[in-house]
């Protein structure tokens, strides 16, 4: 796994039920999406 990742696979399948479905527009990566509000939250950016 990358370190641009903050979250391990066994963390995104216990998020992935909780992620809406895409209708239409291709939905971003959630990871990297997750990741980067992670960082923001813990550099108080």
């Amino acid at each position: 796994m990358s370190d641009l990742f903050w979250l391990s696979d066994a963390q995104m399948a216990r998020l992935e039920p909780y992620f809406l479905k895409s209708h239409g527009k291709p939905r971003v990566d959630d990871r990297r999406v997750l990741s980067g509000i992670i960082f923001i939250n813990r550099n108080g950016l």
